[in-house]
């Protein structure tokens, strides 16, 4: 008897291998998925500017990565004694005004960098709504401005769809052979209103299913892999607003399935042996059975290293030869 209709998403006509790279930018639920990519040693950069929830803001930072553009002192400005910029989250900000800049710079700088030469870009939305600054901008973070100072709105699909379309050009001038991934975060923005973040997600739902072309602009299904298959508040977190590990996990084995290619998956299952022994911890270490156990590891540890040179094995070889 089933309890529920689970689906598996379309498997992707080229999928992600060890060897590309990978940038991601937009909100919170990029960086659960940024994790996993780490975890498997995927060369991959997350969120730049921070996390970032609307579409133009997200599209944005892109185009300043692509220009490498340089953010001035005199763009920042003071909240709380905190120096702040509209186009990046909090967590680049700082108190030294300098020191927020030179942050900032180095991001983008970074960016343009691995932007040039990256496989994948993966985008993820998270909301529809947008704050503009005394009907001046659109805003990426209010940064505790009084709310006084904003206007929240909803974006329309047209505007989105012309924000990225502009983006997609200079894209494909700066870097012929990316792919886009889209995705939609299942974070649910309950602080907008139950009725107003499903409208937020369908706005964003129907602008991606515009977009996305099969070949080079892609989706995947986060969204409804919680919201229509998992469909239960025990994969959220005690906010019910998160999704919790068991989801998050979830997702991710769907991705690994219809996104990474066959070999770069049996790859991940060996290097999942070898982060189970190095999370490891005996009783006992100065044992016979133990120092067996670090051998072998450090032996298996060489062989991965060898038939992947170009990932950094630093961390495990010093672990399982330490004694």
């Amino acid at each position: 008897m089933e309890f529920r209709l689970a689906f598996d998403p379309p498997s992707f006509k080229q999928k992600i291998n060890i060897h590309d790279n990978i940038i991601m930018a937009g909100s919170c639920f990029t960086d659960h998925i940024h994790a996993y990519f780490s975890t498997y040693k995927f060369n991959c950069l997350d969120n730049p500017h921070g996390t970032l929830f609307n579409p133009i803001s997200i599209f944005r930072s892109i185009e300043q990565y692509i220009d490498n553009h340089e953010i001035k002192q005199e763009e920042l400005f003071n909240q709380n004694g905190i120096w702040n910029h509209w186009d990046f989250h909090s967590k680049v900000s700082d108190f030294k005004k300098d020191m927020a800049v030179n942050r900032m710079n180095t991001s983008i700088s970074n960016a343009h960098l691995f932007l040039k030469k990256s496989n994948w870009l993966i985008i993820t939305l998270g909301s529809g709504f947008v704050y503009e600054y005394k009907d001046q901008f659109i805003v990426a973070n209010c940064h505790k401005v009084p709310a006084a100072d904003f206007k929240k709105r909803m974006l329309n699909i047209r505007e989105i769809e012309e924000a990225f379309n502009r983006l997609y050009i200079n894209l494909k001038v700066f870097n012929p052979q990316l792919k886009i991934v889209f995705t939609i975060s299942p974070v649910r923005h309950l602080r907008d209103g139950f009725v107003e973040n499903n409208r937020s997600k369908a706005v964003l739902i129907q602008t991606v299913s515009n977009l996305i072309n099969d070949q080079d602009i892609l989706y995947f299904p986060s969204y409804e892999l919680i919201i229509d298959d998992l469909r239960d508040y025990r994969f959220y977190a005690e906010d019910m607003v998160h999704p919790n590990y068991q989801s998050t996990q979830y997702v991710w084995e769907k991705f690994c399935t219809a996104c990474i290619d066959g070999k770069t998956r049996a790859f991940m299952k060996e290097l999942d042996q070898l982060n189970n022994a190095f999370k490891h911890r005996p009783f006992h270490p100065n044992s016979n059975e133990h120092l067996k156990f670090m051998e072998k590891y450090k032996q298996i540890t060489i062989d991965l290293s060898t038939r992947f040179p170009n990932l950094n094995w630093n961390k495990e070889l010093a672990h399982f030869t330490q004694n």
